[in-house]
């Protein structure tokens, strides 16, 4: 297993350095010697150097080195983005070099070659990684949450997981030798008694255990591990981030917020004119939501329904595409995220944040809240434009999984992760999945 893995960590460091090639080839053909102080070798290998670890480093923002978790498309697609934001950032930093705008259209080259190369690799790398790691044999164990076979086939993954067996939890915990011919084993909706004792088996015999957590697994995540009465310790408490985080986020907010309305107002403005030339009725709408703590605020967005939506009174979400409610401007903006674009005045003036736990509506929380008293929990932390469960999670996930998402969040507050959050956010951009709707009719997720 361990030639296995270091062959898999060789095939990604593989990626980067062909990804790197053209970058390199085109500096020094082109950029090195139009530079204002030309370097040393060692200047033009350090560029090269910054290339590589940046592409690294966004490749794992955008997971592009996740072979066994991507189709090939998804793998062309990441690793696409990944080289498009260095691209673009090594050619701001050649035109700093350079105190002029040189030509792109070698950095256009060296794009559509990135993306070749990114084709290629997908495609061996995903042959070589099935040859090193065939599927492995697989029981699913569950009790509240059913239907891990079928995501399994939904997903693609029958090429790592070949399921043999499904029980019930009560089964296995009679007879936990139904589990010893398994190579993995999935565990869903189980309670943590039963759970645990699953889990000690499969550790004594080697066996690798998927859990999809509940809520109590989500909070102890963010324990901090101490000492005390000479016994080992976990302290787990409310979201509480030291104050350097707390004024390191605000201060971001407001910068990144007022500098984005600067540079996307024009947008804004177009977006604004399409909206009142549609219908004629109001461009913004004013929308009840909660925040931290619970409070109550006012979010902005561009209106992309009917002035008549909800004229029955009744709060639902929408259907997605097939909601007769949305304007046809609406379907456009609300596909690139446009409609968001407004609650930049909410972050700026404080009552939401770049990042952080989807702002719901009082009426819609109060639903989820009968079947999960759990849900307010993630009150503990200011509501975000964008946030975990927006990147991992679709418009129509349950609930339930979004409030593990952004409990996960709260656990490990850190700048660093805001960051990484903000930048996967463009990779959903472009992937329409992410705004699937709830079904025709109904008024919230819950039922999905």
């Amino acid at each position: 297993m361990f030639f296995k893995e270091l062959a898999l960590r060789l095939m990604k460091l593989l990626n980067a350095f062909l990804m790197t090639m053209p970058f390199a080839i085109a500096w020094f053909a082109y950029y090195a010697e139009r530079i204002a102080e030309p370097f040393y070798n060692m200047g033009n290998w350090l560029v090269i150097a910054l290339f590589f670890l940046l592409y690294i480093a966004f490749g794992r923002v955008y997971g592009a080195f996740w072979i066994s978790l991507n189709r090939i498309s998804e793998s062309v697609y990441s690793q696409a983005l990944a080289a498009c934001m260095v691209n673009g950032i090594m050619y701001i930093i050649t035109c700093l070099l350079m105190r002029h705008l040189p030509d792109i259209w070698p950095v256009l080259g060296v794009f559509a070659a990135q993306i070749v190369i990114s084709a290629i690799w997908s495609f061996l790398a995903h042959i070589a990684f099935y040859i090193l790691f065939p599927a492995t044999k697989t029981i699913i164990v569950y009790d509240e949450r059913q239907g891990m076979e079928k995501l399994i086939h939904e997903y693609g993954f029958e090429k790592k997981f070949t399921v043999i067996k499904t029980l019930t939890v009560d089964n296995c915990i009679n007879n936990l030798d139904l589990l010893k011919n398994a190579q993995t084993v999935f565990v869903s909706g189980v309670h943590s008694h039963e759970r645990n004792i699953i889990l000690k088996y499969c550790v004594a015999n080697n066996i690798m255990m998927y859990l999809i957590p509940r809520i109590g697994d989500v909070l102890m995540s963010g324990a901090q591990q101490m000492h005390m009465f000479h016994l080992p310790m976990l302290r787990v408490g409310r979201y509480n981030p030291s104050p350097w985080h707390t004024i390191a986020k605000r201060t971001f907010d407001v910068v990144s917020a007022g500098a984005l309305f600067l540079v996307i107002s024009l947008v804004m403005l177009v977006t604004a004119i399409a909206i009142k030339m549609t219908d004629g009725g109001p461009v913004f709408y004013k929308q009840r939501r909660l925040t931290q703590n619970g409070e109550e605020f006012d979010v902005l967005k561009f209106r992309s329904m009917r002035v008549d939506a909800e004229k029955d009174g009744v709060a639902r979400l929408s259907s997605g595409d097939n909601d007769d409610r949305i304007t046809p401007v609406g379907h456009f903006i609300r596909k690139v995220r446009i409609d968001e674009l407004p609650q930049l005045l909410n972050i700026i003036g404080g009552s939401m944040s770049v990042v952080g736990p989807r702002p719901e509506r009082p009426e819609i929380a109060s639903q989820y809240e009968e079947q999960i008293p759990e849900f307010k929990l993630r009150l503990q932390a200011k509501a975000g434009l964008t946030g975990y469960a927006q990147v991992y999670g679709k418009y129509n996930t349950t609930p339930y999984d979004k409030l593990q998402m952004d409990l996960l969040y709260i656990a490990h507050p850190s700048f660093w992760e805001d960051l990484r959050i903000i930048f996967a956010t463009i990779k959903i951009l472009f992937v329409p999945e992410s705004t699937e709707g709830v079904a025709e009719g109904q008024q919230t997720a819950m039922g999905k």
